[in-house]
């Protein structure tokens, strides 16, 4: 038998894949597909092309095209919360969100998934609740290495101004490219940190 016989129209044969491997594979395609064509463009078929496999294989691991938004979601934040340094853990200035543009750089699919669901929320208030939730845990993140920064803490509203900062610089880059400018924006947010940190320990000697 020819190969093209066995394959018909030329084709390389779909490879199987394990559950846990597949089901991995298909958020990343979901991820893509959306990134590239819009929320409109994600369809069972779109995301099986991308991924390489079958329709059926989309329908058993998701059941719904709402479940399948909602754990990609799940997915671009678990992905993005692991490579953005938003909470490296130290405490020091100089590791938070080190290597901004890079991550950017690196997978902007997953960064341009995020923004085109953010504003399919605006359409569809459906979408909200899971946007917020998943959100959430930039948000907290955020604010946990930031009171392990500074003495007295972060409150909500630092918080949100330091990670809109960080959020805003993510979708201009997505846009202009220029990860220079990222990097001299975070190194300068960073020094506005140090400072909020010199005044709060001077505050702090103060009171003592």
């Amino acid at each position: 038998m020819t190969e093209s016989a066995a394959h018909p129209e030329g084709r390389e044969p779909r490879r199987r894949m394990n559950y846990g491997e597949g089901r991995e594979a298909l958020l990343n395609a979901a991820v893509r597909v959306v990134a590239r064509g819009g929320l409109r463009k994600l369809t069972y078929r779109a995301v099986a092309q991308e991924a390489g496999t079958t329709h059926g294989l989309v329908v058993h691991h998701f059941g719904s095209r709402d479940a399948l938004i909602e754990e990609a979601l799940a997915h671009a934040i678990r992905t993005s919360l692991s490579t953005s340094a938003l909470e490296p853990g130290t405490g020091e200035v100089a590791d938070f969100s080190a290597g901004l543009s890079e991550m950017v750089v690196d997978d902007p699919d997953i960064q341009a998934f995020q923004y085109e669901l953010l504003l399919e929320s605006r359409r569809r208030p459906e979408l909200l609740p899971q946007i917020r939730a998943l959100y959430d845990d930039y948000f907290a993140a955020t604010g946990r290495e930031l009171s392990r920064i500074l003495p007295q803490g972060a409150d909500r509203a630092l918080t949100r101004l330091v990670f809109a900062a960080l959020d805003g610089l993510v979708l201009h880059q997505l846009v202009f490219g220029e990860p220079e400018v990222t990097d001299g924006a975070v190194a300068e947010l960073h020094r506005l940190i140090r400072l909020l940190q010199a005044d709060e320990d001077t505050g702090s000697a103060s009171e003592h």
